[in-house]
């Protein structure tokens, strides 16, 4: 079974920061105070986290990372529409993130375009509050999906 958890600022982040070190080879930081931590369990284990916090008047999305074992279970795409319903549950105004090149295809599935290069190797995204879609099937080319909503 599949389920997440949050953990507000100010939790205990063990499990979250486990699967961080796993995966992105680091423990706990300055943001972790002021952080909304979201955790996925796969069969009561950790297995995917990321997390979500306030800066300059932007939510900022970071840290989403999935066990290597786990990966191509769609976990990482469960991580980001959390972190980005937390968002909009929240009334967010816009919703950035840096992240390396290579991954920009994953956050352009839900909406997130570039804004500017970081640096060399990495890339900024933002999408606006206003614009947080997370129907599945809005964006889904099949036509006669039994799942589709019949106008």
């Amino acid at each position: 079974m599949i389920q997440g958890k949050w953990f507000p600022p100010g939790d205990d982040l063990t499990a979250a920061v486990s699967v961080r070190r796993a995966v992105l080879g680091f423990d706990t930081d300055s943001l972790d105070p002021e952080s909304w931590n979201v955790l996925v369990f796969e069969d009561s284990v950790p297995v995917a986290t990321g997390r979500i916090w306030w800066s300059n008047g932007s939510f900022w999305l970071g840290d989403i990372a999935v066990l290597e074992s786990h990966r191509g279970k769609h976990l990482g795409d469960l991580v980001l529409r959390l972190l980005l319903y937390k968002a909009q549950s929240h009334s967010a105004r816009e919703v950035r993130l840096r992240c390396p090149r290579s991954l920009t295809g994953f956050f352009s599935r839900l909406g997130l375009s570039e804004t500017h290069a970081a640096d060399d190797s990495d890339v900024e995204m933002m999408i606006a509050g206003d614009r947080i879609d997370l129907d599945t099937c809005s964006r889904c080319p099949k036509k006669n999906c039994p799942n589709r909503h019949q106008a």
